[in-house]
């Protein structure tokens, strides 16, 4: 059974109340249980992180490391963290980025991912489904890698 981390980082604890106009009224509960269960239909597996904190975070990413890929929503950290691009950098696992909210038709400071350069695609502005998709990319890429 392949395994899939999904790691999200700052803020994302508050989904579902937090500017839910921009994020939607899901719950990053209700989001991973959408995950989950799509991952099962697929006969794969996902372990859950969340945390605040950048150091916890780089932690998660090199915990990860084997596992058949990471689904990384980095939040703010996207922008300007160097500590996360390294550790995604260090590792041979896949990571895909994920936004729920297309960063490219926001602020001009959320256009730019120091992280993007590391990591297998990025998915934006598709909702909670981005991680959905992100799970579809990283089982295909698996699939295509000889990877069962």
């Amino acid at each position: 059974m392949r395994r899939i981390a999904v790691i999200n980082g700052p803020n994302l604890n508050l989904l579902g109340t937090r500017e839910p106009y921009k994020y939607g009224k899901n719950t990053l509960d209700e989001i991973n249980g959408r995950i989950a269960a799509e991952a099962s239909r697929l006969g794969a597996e996902c372990l859950f992180f969340q945390s605040n904190s950048e150091g916890e975070l780089v932690t998660a990413i090199q915990r990860a490391d084997g596992t058949g890929g990471i689904i990384l929503n980095a939040g703010a950290y996207t922008h300007y963290s160097i500590a996360l691009r390294d550790a995604i950098a260090a590792i041979s696992t896949p990571a895909v980025e994920v936004h729920i909210s297309n960063v490219h038709a926001r602020e001009e400071f959320r256009r730019v991912s120091v992280i993007a350069p590391v990591c297998a695609g990025t998915i934006a502005g598709f909702g909670s489904y981005g991680y959905v998709l992100a799970l579809y990319a990283l089982l295909e890429m698996g699939n295509n890698s000889g990877e069962r």
